[in-house]
């Protein structure tokens, strides 16, 4: 009675306390935050950033079936062309501002007047390529192959100046520690984008076909075709947009021009790395259509390779909420070196199991995924496990990187990111001509897995840790002996050969509880 007597009042006062705070999430980040215990930390943000990130992703991957049905591959492809071109943009546009707002709070108490001069900074950059596009759109349009379209590539700049800008107060919740806030806003945005698709694509397109006269009907033109998908995207980065104001404009910080030199300092050669990991990523889906010999229809190659690539999106959606959660984590546990590089070898030992789990998952079972893209696109299915694998290289790069982040040298992560895109251009320009599409399946590969081994020799040499290669090896030797077995055990009955590979999994997930059971038990009880 004592005891309760004492601890009562202590727990109420303290649970009136977090629920009166400001952030809707400061119950679920009390949990998280005061536990002392770093693994169960990065694994309770990983979580709630995944969880947004799946949701958020797999709502958006179900608009494939929808494109795939509504536009033959030749438009698909345009769409598929277009927005690579956003994602090497949006790497400009933000100059790895992100990383340098990290580093920085880290750095100072004022982390305020970071956030304002970081924002400060990209918005006026953002502004200013949004005149520039608009001054030569017809010579910027004709630029990329897409003369007569020069509406599509405006919008398109529009969206990637407004989602540029507003990387940075995303930076800011992931830097506070407010998941629910940050998946909130995520999810509201994509969820007005799905709305808007399925409002014109299928409800007014419907209507319109069945020779309707009313005003959905009205609302849908098929001249403007795949012009929908851009001008929804622009609807939904706007209204994101709209929901961070409060998190833009309740800074109290100033601009610091010294600290904008010192950030830029940092940051650009991070930008190299964006950019040539945008190379890596989407140069293929760039140079398809040029590449490729005038006897195959470019464009509706480009397609179906699109389209496969997104049946990766698992592994995709992985990486990034990793990487949402692991980018500040390391950061603020950047002072205690002794501890951390134990801890970020442990976390590096997981992140290659369930990226390994995930590859498994997706091809013991593709022949369930499949069924989201028109039969039209099956042929392409051959560049999944490609992809797959590379991806999961990209995240194990991510996860190698912190070396040169933690030390101040981001100009290694630039030369590991130019090398990489020179495989990419090489292997690109040499066999895409010959092989098509599954050339560049291989050069993300090649590309992902030789920036993943210089990176690890580097390093070694300037923050080792302890990683553990050979229990690494052992993981992916035994998943991809399991991955053959599923494609040459010959079994034809559907439902058969979902069993015989769901047991091919739990033999997988079996291996795993047994060598890393005890291991993990220990490190969530760990204080």
């Amino acid at each position: 009675m004592a005891l309760r007597a004492c601890v009562e009042p202590l727990c109420v006062t303290t649970f009136k306390n977090i629920t009166k705070q400001s952030h809707p999430e400061s119950f679920v980040n009390f949990v998280v935050m005061t536990s002392n215990n770093p693994f169960k930390r990065l694994a309770g943000e990983t979580a709630i950033y995944g969880l947004s990130s799946i949701i958020g992703k797999l709502l958006n991957w179900l608009l494939v079936p929808l494109y795939v049905r509504v536009f033959i591959p030749e438009e698909y492809g345009v769409v598929t062309n277009l927005y690579a071109y956003v994602a090497f943009l949006l790497v400009i546009l933000t100059y790895g501002m992100e990383t340098g707002f990290f580093r920085f709070s880290q750095k100072t108490d004022d982390s305020s007047r970071v956030f304002s001069t970081a924002a400060t900074s990209v918005f006026g950059t953002s502004v200013l390529f949004v005149i520039v596009i608009a001054v030569f759109l017809p010579h910027f349009s004709s630029l990329i192959g897409y003369a007569g379209m020069e509406q599509y590539v405006m919008i398109l700049a529009g969206i990637v100046a407004i989602d540029a800008f507003s990387s940075i107060p995303f930076a800011r919740l992931r830097q506070q520690n407010r998941p629910l806030r940050f998946a909130f806003i995520k999810l509201t945005g994509i969820g007005i984008n799905i709305f808007l698709n399925i409002f014109f694509l299928i409800i007014c397109r419907q209507q319109q076909l069945n020779g309707a006269e009313n005003m959905l009907a009205n609302l849908y033109n098929p001249e403007i075709g795949i012009g929908y998908i851009f001008w929804v995207n622009l609807v939904s980065s706007s209204v994101t947009l709209l929901l961070l104001l409060p998190q833009i404009f309740g800074q109290r910080g100033r601009f610091d021009m010294k600290l904008l030199r010192e950030m830029m300092i940092y940051s650009l050669p991070l930008l190299v790395v964006g950019i040539a990991g945008q190379i890596n990523q989407n140069l293929d889906k760039l140079v398809l259509p040029y590449l490729l010999p005038e006897s195959v229809n470019a464009l509706a190659e480009t397609g179906i390779y699109g389209a496969n690539y997104k049946l990766a999106i698992l592994m995709t959606m992985f990486i990034q909420a990793f990487r949402y959660a692991f980018e500040p984590f390391f950061f603020s546990r950047s002072k205690d070196s002794a501890d951390s590089r134990k801890l970020y070898a442990d976390i590096m030992n997981y992140f290659i199991i369930f990226g390994l789990l995930i590859f498994l998952g997706v091809m013991l079972y593709i022949d369930i995924i499949k069924i989201f893209i028109e039969e039209s696109y099956f042929e392409g299915l051959k560049v999944v496990p490609i992809v797959l694998l590379a991806n999961l290289f990209l995240g194990i790069f991510y996860n190698l990187s912190l070396w040169y982040k933690l030390e101040d040298k981001t100009k290694y992560g630039a030369r590991l990111a130019l090398l990489g895109s020179a495989i990419t251009l090489a292997i690109n320009l040499i066999f895409v001509p010959k092989y098509g599409y599954l050339a560049s399946a291989w050069a993300a590969l090649i590309c992902y897995f030789t920036m993943t081994a210089a990176s690890y020799w580097l390093g070694r040499k300037h923050y080792p840790v302890p990683y553990n290669l050979k229990r690494a090896g052992i993981y992916a030797l035994l998943a991809g002996v399991l991955f053959v077995i599923s494609q040459y055990h010959g079994i034809e009955y559907f439902w058969l050969k979902i069993g015989v590979n769901t047991l091919l999994m739990a033999v997988f997930l079996g291996f795993v509880v047994r060598k890393e059971g005890v291991k993990i038990s220990k490190l969530v009880r760990k204080k």
